[in-house]
This record gives C-alpha cells, structure tokens and sequence, in this order.
C-alpha cells in the first residue's frame, strides 16, 4: 500500500503514526488539533493575531448568562429557569427560536426535566414548543447522518415515527401559542423529511410568514426543502434564496447557503458576491451569537472560493477559537475543517 503512496503523504502518515504509537491511540483518535498540526502548512498563527491550533474547539458555549444557567439547570434536572427564560423572550422571536433550539438540544440528551415542567404547568405553552424541537433532534439522531442508501429500513421507520410524533406536538403548541412562529418554523423543519408536496408546505410557510416574515431559522429551513437533494432543485432553491436576499439584507446568508447546496460551482456568481458583500456589511467584530458564527463561517467560504484571503482572516480573528459554527459543523471533523481553512487563508493572504 505504501508504494501506492507519493512520498509527500507517505511521509505525512508515517508522522501521524508515530505520534498515535506514541499516544497509546489508534491514527483516527487524535485530536483534530494534532492531526492539522501534523499535515498542514507550518503557519505562526499568533503573527496573524489568531489563537493556536489546539485552543480551537467546536464544543458549543453560550454566551448568554441566562441561557447557559437554563441549559445547566436543565442538565440538573430542573425546569424552571428554562421556563421562565423562555417566557421572557414572548415577542422576540428570534431569540426565542434561540432558546429552543438550546432546550430542545437539552432535553434530546434528557428530557427528565421537560417531563417535569409539563408534569407542573400542564397549560404553559413553552414546553409544548420544546418538545416539539426536541422531538425532530432525536428523529435526525435515529436517522442517523449518513446518505439514504447507506440508511436502514429500521432507521426510516424510526424516523418517520418519530417525525410523526414532533408534527404532532408542533400542532399542539401552535394551538396553545397561536400568535407564536416558533411552532411553525419547527413543522417547516420536518416538512422536508415527510417529504411534504409543494402546495402543503407553502401553506405552512404562509402561516410562519404572516407571524414573522423575517425568521431567519425558518427561512434555513425552507432553503433545505427547495434543495436538490430534498423537495426542490437547484432553480427553486437558487429563486427562493435571491428572493429572501431581497427582502431583507438579515437574510443575506441565504445566496450563500445556496451556493454551498449547488450542483455547480456558483461561489463566483454576481448575486452571490452581492449578497456576499451586504453580509460582511452585517458583520461587526465584535458580534458574537450563534448566528453571527454561523454567517461569519459562510462569509469565509465564499471569501476563500473568491481568492479573497485578507478578508477571510479577518473573520478568522473574529471567530477566535470557535468553530462551533457553520459549515464547520457539517463535517465528521469539524476543528481540522476549521484549520485547514483557516491555515489556507493565512497561507494565501498578504502578510500582516
């Protein structure tokens, strides 16, 4: 097999081995830190005002105080800061689709405390919306994150029950909070896995429009649906991404995303650039929410697709460790991504 080998990763794997025997791991255990160190470019990332290689991390940190303690109380078996969390964020929706999608990832891991809270307040509408959340994260987890062919008909089954059971609780708790898109942004979300026809899901979209016609986790969402891969194509979700762009410049990740899902390399796309550009313009250095991280992250890769390597360091130096983020978080290995980009970008810029 070596021989098959050009010297160059010949070399590469032969150091990785070494540092695993020395480790006591196997190759595929070693830190995503060490593995970039061992196979990437040497880059002093402190000239560039960046943080080391092993201080980067994909765990995900809040940085609300108030949604931190919520989720630990949550890991501790108690519901009431996520309740009354969530009851102060009626009317702010976007922070409250943040809320839930933080409390949903809790309860999916243990859901003791949301059994408690709807044991308590039987008639509060926030854990409805909750569970519904949580209900798509384990559907996905029974899934699984493989390719269709590579799923099992006992995964299918699963999912599809458990799919079953979140439109369900997303009904419900549309009922008990009519005025909230919460509810309808989370049916939106498993719409593309019960594979709803196109008139059954405009009509959705129609009911999240007309509470928040400017959701941003809703609109992610429906980008999937019309993808390729799910219940659209590459036109449908090319017109639905520029269409939302134009409404609102808090949208502007969209073309983006968009370019990402494309069967064609569309990075360089004068519309695509635009939107590019009115991100940036959204992008203080000093923002740091899971969606600054997220567009931050789409930011970079569109910067890099356009040579624009400058640039896609400073975002780097914004994000600091963080590569929590997106389109981190779509791979198996989401720090080496992180580095390998980042360390791409140091490499291809002009010098600090």
């Amino acid at each position: 097999m070596a021989s098959l080998l050009n010297p160059k990763t010949f070399l590469l794997l032969r150091r990785a081995s070494r540092e695993a025997r020395r480790r006591g791991v196997r190759v595929d255990d070693l830190p995503a830190d060490v593995v970039a160190t061992l196979m990437l470019p040497k880059v002093n990332m402190a000239r560039w005002g960046l943080p080391a290689n092993d201080e980067v991390s994909a765990d995900t940190v809040y940085r609300d105080q108030a949604l931190a303690n919520a989720v630990a109380a949550a890991a501790g078996g108690l519901w009431l800061p996520a309740a009354e969390l969530l009851a102060s964020t009626w009317g702010d929706w976007a922070a409250r689709a943040d809320v839930v999608r933080a409390l949903g990832d809790a309860a999916a891991a243990d859901d003791t405390w949301l059994s408690a809270w709807r044991a308590a307040r039987p008639q509060d509408p926030g854990h409805a919306v909750v569970l519904a959340r949580m209900l798509i994260i384990v559907a996905w987890q029974v899934r699984g994150a493989q390719r269709g062919v590579d799923t099992t008909r006992e995964q299918f089954v699963g999912f599809r029950r458990v799919l079953l059971e979140a439109r369900q609780a997303a009904i419900t708790a549309a009922e008990v909070a009519p005025d909230d898109p919460t509810p309808w942004w989370t049916h939106i979300n498993l719409a593309r896995g019960l594979s709803y026809e196109h008139d059954e899901f405009l009509a959705l979209w129609s009911e999240l429009l007309a509470r928040d016609p400017l959701h941003r986790h809703a609109h992610v969402q429906a980008l999937q649906y019309w993808c390729r891969k799910w219940r659209g194509s590459d036109d449908l979700m090319t017109e639905f991404a520029a269409t939302a762009a134009a409404t609102s410049p808090t949208l502007a990740v969209l073309p983006l995303q968009a370019a990402f899902e494309h069967d064609d390399d569309r990075w360089r796309d004068q519309d695509v650039v635009a939107a590019l550009d009115t991100l940036l313009t959204r992008l203080p250095t000093d923002d740091d929410t899971p969606d600054t991280r997220d567009d931050r992250g789409w930011a970079i890769s569109a910067l890099m697709a356009n040579d624009r390597h400058d640039e896609a360091v400073v975002q780097f130096r914004a994000l600091g460790t963080r590569a929590d983020g997106q389109p981190w978080s779509f791979s198996e290995s989401p720090v080496f991504l992180f580095l390998q980009t980042r360390t791409t970008a140091c490499a291809n810029a002009r010098r600090p």
